[in-house]
């Protein structure tokens, strides 16, 4: 599939651009892989795609802990969409194939 590889995505948040390594493989509608920075990685969870359309949670400890929600659109080599930070809002991501 279209969005099966290795990804860096730059996160927009308030406390300022967050980088990010991602992984994804699809299978069916399913999404799966993990994603780390800051020297921390974990699985996603509740992952989706539906052509170029993809969404995935990972809950993270550092700065604190939180559910970071995902939706975004795969478009060739790039990855763009919303990261969804709870009571804190979204905020915009993006990202290139590694």
């Amino acid at each position: 599939m279209a969005v099966d590889g290795n990804w860096k995505i730059t996160m927009s948040t308030p406390m300022g651009e967050r980088n990010a390594n991602l992984t994804l493989k699809s299978e069916g509608g399913t999404l799966t892989g993990t994603q780390g920075a800051d020297g921390q990685s974990g699985p996603i969870f509740d992952g989706t795609v539906n052509g170029d359309d993809v969404a995935w949670k990972i809950s993270i400890t550092n700065p604190m802990p939180l559910t970071l929600a995902f939706t975004g659109k795969v478009s060739g080599d790039t990855i763009s969409g919303e990261m969804g930070i709870g009571p804190m809002g979204s905020f915009p991501f993006k990202g290139t194939r590694a």
